[in-house]
């Protein structure tokens, strides 16, 4: 009885040996991940609008394990990069059109390889803004500007001076004679965008006959006034179109003044010649002031101010300032304002004289 007991339990062990053999739902069946390839692939690029040609490239797909981005551009182990599902790596693109080949790796190593057509453009910079100070002394500033190209517009075949972000470049010093002078600032963009910045310069001789020059006369004191107008009387000693009109301000210290985009430099002459049309015989002996301000290493404002009276009405005179007669100011300063003041003596709006062909001579 206990013999045929032990080999019932024998049978029954090795039943559970061979019955076990296999777990359930686990084979050697394999071919699933034959299936299990990259799809689904969508853009990838998020392209900045800033000019700095960085591209934010995130593969999308479904069924990868990795992948690996080749920029289109560049050479050697930076010209490529691995990415996991889910991340994204960036490149810096000069302008320009690239194939940017992403290989997709699903889990079994299969690789699926997609091409994206990608175009990198840069916009041209905005809000450009340029500012001279001194002799001529340059700066500017640009939204999506990488750099600046400064033409001075004084000589022939010029291939521009490179201004970096920031920058003000040194002094420039004008020929004395050949104006006006056509300043050009070119923004880059760093492609092929560009804005660009002009203005006609002017110092003397000023004649107001220029289209595109802005001769500026800002004015100081209520009511004062300036302008430029047709010539009241083409006769006499000045025929020309064009010249400016001053209307005198309420304060005997009112008048005008206007940055000289090229300083005035007594080195070609440092006498002032003005023709001045004087509208009233009871103005006859008021004096026109030519003041010279912002001199360069030379005296303080005030030092400049030279006040010569006016004879004649109705018709127009030349009045002359000799600035050689002040001791204090040297043989070669440069000023880059000048200012005008007429019959500063005593209050009272309301007077006009005309003036012309402002001239540096000796």
């Amino acid at each position: 009885m206990k013999l045929f007991i032990n080999f019932l339990g024998v049978l029954a062990v090795l039943a559970l040996t061979f019955g076990c053999s296999k777990q359930d739902g686990i084979d050697s069946d394999l071919t699933f991940l034959n299936s299990a390839t990259s799809g689904n692939f969508t853009n990838i690029f998020d392209i900045s609008d800033d000019n700095s040609g960085i591209v934010k490239i995130t593969p999308l797909g479904d069924g990868f394990s990795k992948s690996i981005v080749n920029f289109g551009h560049g050479t050697g182990a930076t010209s490529m990069a691995e990415v996991k599902p889910g991340a994204s790596t960036s490149y810096v693109y000069p302008e320009g059109t690239y194939n940017v080949v992403v290989d997709y790796y699903d889990i079994v190593g299969k690789v699926t390889s997609v091409t994206y057509p990608l175009t990198v453009t840069y916009r041209a910079p905005e809000n450009l803004k340029v500012t001279l100070s001194g002799e001529t002394k340059v700066k500017a500033s640009a939204l999506y500007a990488k750099s600046f190209l400064v033409f001075y517009g004084d000589k022939a075949n010029e291939a521009g001076v490179p201004m970096a972000i920031g920058e003000e470049l040194p002094p420039h010093t004008y020929p004395a004679t050949g104006g006006p002078f056509t300043l050009k600032v070119v923004a880059l963009s760093g492609g092929a965008a560009t804005t660009t910045y002009t203005k006609v310069l002017f110092t003397l001789p000023i004649d107001f006959e220029h289209p595109n020059i802005d001769y500026f006369f800002g004015t100081f004191g209520g009511g004062q006034k300036f302008e430029k107008v047709d010539n009241p009387d083409k006769s006499g000693l000045n025929t020309s179109t064009k010249v400016g009109k001053f209307t005198r301000g309420y304060e005997g210290w009112s008048g005008t003044y206007s940055p000289m985009n090229i300083p005035i430099s007594f080195a070609n002459g440092n006498k002032i010649k003005v023709l001045v049309y004087n509208t009233k015989p009871e103005n006859i002996g008021a004096a026109l002031n030519v003041e010279l301000e912002w001199s360069i290493n030379g005296p303080a404002n005030g030092v400049g101010v030279l006040k010569v009276p006016v004879t004649k009405a109705n018709e127009w005179e030349e009045l002359v300032f000799d600035f050689s007669t002040i001791s204090a100011i040297p043989a070669d300063v440069k000023y880059t304002q000048l200012v005008l003041r007429f019959n500063s003596s005593k209050d009272g709006a309301g007077d006009v004289i005309y003036v012309d062909n402002f001239r540096l001579t000796n």
